[in-house]
């Protein structure tokens, strides 16, 4: 019995040291384990987001005249593969633009200049300002501030055709290129409009100034870009 005993210890160590002799004691096998957690998360990219424009049509500015009151602003969005909206990073800004509706507005006529000191004249003007305040040559100067178009030159011109607020963008051969309000008026400007001729008259703080011999002019070109305030 010991001796058959040993003989199967024996034979056990020899099994052994054959296989591990061999190298196939473990087997290599390599297991690639989906990670199911990855399948549940949604691959998040960005999208811009287009904005709207939004137009209003306004009779006090000349026909075909455009004026952009708010510019648009792109937003952006984190989206799914479906492009559905995860979450918004920024929201887009409309765009806010007027169109204008009104008599279109492109004349040449006449400048002329006159000073606050002129015969007859007192410095204060025909029209109200904006807010229904006053304004004068002598204590106020030649120019305005207006809300819309910031500091502006002061016309004279015929008020049934170009009503106090006007804005006007003169272009005179001598000046050069500028923006002028109404807001005063002159028999010499009634009187050519109504013979369908445009005189405007451009003010100054005194008759001595120099520049109102450069404002005269017979081909200066007159662009209304605002019809009244």
């Amino acid at each position: 019995m010991k001796k058959n005993h040993l003989r199967l210890i024996a034979l056990g160590l020899l099994l052994i040291a054959g296989i591990i002799s061999s190298g196939n004691l473990f087997s290599e096998k390599k297991v690639e384990v989906e990670n199911l957690n990855k399948t549940k998360k949604q691959v998040a990219m960005t999208k811009s987001l287009e904005y709207e424009t939004v137009t209003t049509y306004n009779s006090s500015l000349p026909k075909g005249t455009v004026v952009t009151k708010e510019e648009g602003r792109t937003g952006l969005a984190y989206v799914n593969a479906k492009e559905e909206n995860i979450q918004i990073i920024e929201s887009p800004k409309n765009a806010e633009i007027e169109i204008g509706t009104g008599d279109e507005a492109e004349y040449v006529g006449k400048m002329t200049g006159y000073g606050a000191d002129c015969v007859g004249c007192s410095g204060a003007l025909s029209c109200k300002t904006h807010s229904g305040g006053s304004h004068n040559l002598y204590t106020d100067g030649e120019y305005y501030n207006d809300t819309q178009y910031g500091t502006v030159r002061i016309l004279a011109a015929a008020l049934d055709k170009f009503p106090c607020g006007t804005i006007i963008k003169v272009e005179n051969e001598n000046l050069g290129t500028f923006n002028a309000i109404v807001l005063d008026t002159g028999g010499a400007m009634r009187k050519a409009w109504a013979n369908g001729t445009v005189i405007m008259d451009l003010a100054f703080k005194s008759e001595t100034d120099p520049s109102i011999h450069e404002a005269t002019s017979s081909n200066t070109k007159y662009s209304v870009q605002r019809w009244g305030y």
